[in-house]
């Protein structure tokens, strides 16, 4: 197989949260921890940092990936979904892994991944990890997909944890009030390994203090940091996710890390430019000006329209698609009502049909009209738009993804 062939036995023959949702989903360990011993258990050879939380795992991720860089440490970063190559997923220094070695891991392991009925996300698990191991890396980020307690990446004992914070997504499958999320999140925290929580919520806050007692693991609330630091990923929600970084690195420095001050500012100043993340407040064009953003719940997107109260411009359109599981009807009370929106669905099974979601938005009082896709939807807001106007893509990942 070459590496489209690849992908195409990837995305097709094994179970997908991206395509299937939580039909996909596998509630325990036992998968991954079969598939990962039979690849003689790469993740006991490697030092990580493990990462939950409902937003900004991503962003933290990255930036801790870019401050371990400049610190002259080879780093390995998993993170999903990916925007627009598989390959985005599992990098190490900033660089994707490259195709040959997907195809050479599939093709060593494709009976096995068929025959245990292995997800999509167990298998790209067990290949980061593989590959994160075979390179040696000093230390890998790693990004919980979903959740925390049954997510496969949950098989390590990292250096540091770090949940960033708690808002209300995938419901249906991690609970409907934030302390049942909080306790799926504070399963990723281990026996005596330190953890941060970035952000104190007095909901949730009880959940982490009590699992770490439990366990005896140290905890830290990162929210009284004081900082002047700033980054290159834009939107004034960073401000949050850069105290819990910094809480990581001085316990990583506690522990002996050789990480300076001057490493913590020129990675957190340059996170684009070591991991290649895209999506968070990122320009796409000028005159109109064109930002897209990955929030894509009532947490992420409230961060999202405060920052875009911050812009300035004459008109503001918005071009906006959801997935089917997203609780549409509170989301889109977060939006303004003075925008043209330009409705669309994402090319994937689990997109909400765009005449739905208009129905619900109209209701809402948002006005604007109805796109047979997200590349005719921009295509349109950008002929309508004035070169002083603000264009605004978003509303899921998957939008995100098509524009990028």
């Amino acid at each position: 197989m070459n590496y489209q062939e690849t992908l195409s036995w990837m995305f097709n023959r094994l179970p997908m949260f991206q395509t299937q949702g939580k039909n996909a989903l596998n509630n325990k360990l036992d998968n991954i921890l079969t598939f990962t011993s039979a690849l003689g258990n790469p993740q006991t050879k490697f030092k990580s940092l493990h990462i939950a939380g409902t937003n900004g795992k991503g962003s933290s991720s990255s930036m801790l990936a870019s401050i371990l860089q400049e610190a002259g440490y080879k780093v390995g970063l998993y993170t999903s979904p990916h925007l627009k190559d598989f390959r985005e997923r599992i990098k190490i220094d900033g660089k994707e892994i490259p195709e040959s070695y997907v195809v050479n891991f599939i093709t060593k392991n494709k009976s096995f991944l068929e025959k245990h009925s292995l997800s999509f996300f167990e298998m790209t698990v067990g290949m980061a990890f593989s590959y994160f191991a075979e390179e040696k890396v000093d230390i890998a980020v790693i990004e919980v997909g979903l959740g925390g307690r049954f997510d496969s990446t949950n098989i390590i004992t990292p250096e540091v944890s770090l949940i960033t914070n708690i808002s209300k997504d995938h419901t249906d499958i991690l609970g409907d009030t934030l302390p049942k999320i909080a306790f799926e999140k504070a399963g990723i925290i281990k026996q005596n390994v330190p953890v941060v929580i970035s952000e104190y919520q007095e909901e949730t806050a009880p959940v982490f203090t009590a699992r770490a007692k439990e366990i005896k693991a140290p905890i830290i609330f990162a929210n009284h940091i004081e900082t002047s630091l700033t980054t290159d990923l834009q939107g004034a929600y960073q401000e949050k996710n850069i105290k819990g970084v910094i809480a990581v690195i001085e316990l990583l420095i506690h522990q002996g890390w050789d990480i300076t001050p001057e490493n913590i500012a020129q990675g957190l100043l340059h996170v684009v430019h070591n991991t290649n993340l895209k999506g968070r407040w990122q320009t796409l064009g000028s005159y109109p000006t064109i930002v897209c953003d990955t929030g894509h719940n009532v947490g992420g997107l409230t961060y999202v329209m405060e920052q875009l109260k911050k812009q300035t411009y004459t008109n503001l359109h918005i071009v906006v698609g959801f997935v089917k599981e997203k609780d549409v009807n509170s989301v889109l009370e977060l939006f303004p009502k003075e925008a043209t929106y330009y409705f669309c669905s994402p090319a994937i099974a689990r997109g909400l049909n765009v005449n739905t979601l208009k129905e619900i938005a109209t209701a809402k009082g948002l006005q604007g009209e109805a796109y047979s896709s997200v590349a005719e939807a921009l295509n349109v807001a950008k002929a309508q738009a004035l070169p002083t106007d603000f264009i605004f893509v978003g509303g899921s990942t998957f939008v995100v993804a098509e524009v990028v």
